[in-house]
């Protein structure tokens, strides 16, 4: 079995089973599948962003009217929006972001390392509360734990899932 293939479906099933109903993303190839699934599913809102920043705003609106959602981004979209974190600490909304990892093991572009390594630091100094996950294996439950912090304890909680889970990036094919 190919966990770096299978991580996506699972975290899909979870997401479901949450209740989640509004996935809000910018485009990256790390979340393809989860995206993919979510707009196959009737039950899901999946929306394509201009930028990170917009999915905080927008999930923030989801929450007050009584919907459960997911941000799904790249770290290099991170620094977009933690201007936007002081609005769910003061609020009290549950944020739950899912972050693919760049600038780690195996990355090809010089240019990510920089806000890969910032990613996690970045998102604690705004008061977010992080889990990172290395191993395909588990990130869907890693993302089970989150969700449940998140909307259970009405908290910004973002699960950093690194290159080793989604696999080398291979421009080359």
């Amino acid at each position: 079995m190919n966990r770096a293939a299978d991580w996506p479906d699972a975290v899909f099933g979870v997401l479901a089973d949450t209740g989640v109903r509004q996935v809000y993303y910018v485009p990256d190839n790390g979340h393809r599948r989860l995206i993919e699934r979510c707009h196959a599913d009737n039950a899901m809102l999946a929306t394509r962003l201009t930028g990170e920043e917009e999915g905080v705003a927008a999930l923030t609106g989801a929450w007050l009217g009584g919907d459960k959602g997911v941000l799904l981004m790249q770290s290099s979209g991170v620094g977009k929006c933690i201007n936007m974190m002081g609005i769910v600490q003061e609020c009290r909304v549950p944020l739950l972001m899912l972050v693919t990892m760049r600038g780690q093991w195996g990355e090809f572009n010089p240019w990510q390392v920089p806000m890969g390594r910032a990613t996690a630091p970045a998102l604690e100094a705004a008061g977010v509360l992080v889990h990172e996950v290395d191993d395909a294996a588990r990130v869907a439950e890693t993302v089970h734990a989150a969700a449940r912090l998140a909307f259970d304890a009405y908290r910004p909680v973002a699960v950093l899932i690194g290159q080793r889970a989604i696999g080398f990036k291979d421009w080359t094919k």
